[in-house]
């Protein structure tokens, strides 16, 4: 009994290290975890406040290098937006960091616990392989993910064009981006799957019209129409703050089998320009009626003859009106 009673101060003397060191470095290890945890995710909410707050500069309008066009934006779609890219970017990073720190501090424990790691580390290389090779488009649907909200390609509210998906963005997603097309339908894309992206909704946009005169129209007469419509139509209130600038005559777009076409376009605000177009589209039918220019049409004349036993549809021809 003394010989036990004398031995286990010695034993505890000779493993004073160990009882004492092991669970002291455990301890300052998870401390340190914590604490760089914290000063990461501090350091993330610094970026995403960053996001929600643009400075004053960001608020500006821009201009362009093609004229004064001053680029007003929704202010309350504007902040939509970089809400839903500060939470999910803010979201994405938080998991990150807590991933990268939880790994490493595990690491470090196992090592103090005299755990090896090469077996360990040997078999989680096998199995993340294995992983990695099946789960190779869900990776890259994230990481596009991450590259859409971070390059602000598109948002909730845009009017886009993905390829056969064509509408209004509904939700923008890590994974998948909702679409809903003229048609009503939601269209679920995989954001490894999209290739290339026409947003119709950022900055500005342009309104186009074709208009279709006779061959025999004055085109001075014509421009003069245009340009006046325009004009007029642009100091009403209803279109003063939608359109940009005035309307320009590009000129005679085409020549074709019906008539003289002549190209026609404004700046707009995003998503106004089809409206723009439906209502310059009537003004202008109406001026150049009041100035007298005729806008052609396909005639088609067809011969009629009457035999015994059928009548026959001899043929059709195409000309311009009087």
């Amino acid at each position: 009994m003394s010989h036990q009673a004398m031995s286990a101060p010695g034993w505890l003397r000779d493993h004073a290290v160990t009882l004492i060191g092991v669970p002291l470095r455990i301890a300052l290890i998870v401390v340190g975890a914590m604490i760089v945890r914290g000063l990461a995710k501090k350091a993330i909410t610094r970026v995403v406040q960053r996001i929600l707050q643009p400075s004053e500069e960001q608020n500006q309008p821009r201009r362009t290098g093609r004229g004064p066009a001053v680029l007003h934006r929704d202010r309350s779609r504007a902040k939509e937006r970089r809400e839903q890219r500060a939470r999910t970017i803010g979201s994405v990073l938080s998991s990150i960091v807590t991933v990268v720190v939880g790994v490493m501090a595990l690491a470090m424990l196992l090592d103090q616990i005299g755990i090896a790691l090469g077996p360990l580390l040997a078999s989680a290389g096998v199995v993340g392989l294995a992983i990695g090779f099946g789960a190779q488009s869900l990776v890259a649907d994230y990481l596009s993910g991450m590259l859409i909200m971070l390059e602000d390609q598109y948002g909730v509210g845009d009017s886009v064009d993905l390829g056969e998906a064509v509408g209004e963005v509904e939700h923008v997603g890590l994974r998948l981006t909702q679409v809903r097309d003229l048609n009503g339908g939601l269209w679920h894309i995989r954001n490894g799957e999209i290739l290339r992206v026409r947003n119709d909704s950022q900055e500005w946009a342009r309104a186009v019209l074709d208009v279709s005169v006779a061959y025999d129209s004055n085109l001075d007469t014509v421009y003069s129409a245009l340009e006046r419509t325009g004009h007029v139509m642009r100091q009403e209130a209803q279109f003063a703050s939608v359109m940009l600038e005035d309307l320009a005559v590009w000129g005679v777009q085409s020549l074709d089998t019906d008539g003289v076409v002549v190209r026609v376009a404004v700046k707009t605000l995003p998503m106004q320009q089809w409206a723009v177009t439906r209502e310059l589209r009537r003004r202008v039918k109406e001026a150049l009626d009041e100035a007298g220019i005729d806008i052609p049409y396909a005639q088609r004349t067809v011969w009629m003859r009457t035999d015994n036993d059928i009548t026959v549809r001899a043929g059709s021809g195409t000309s311009a009106s009087n």
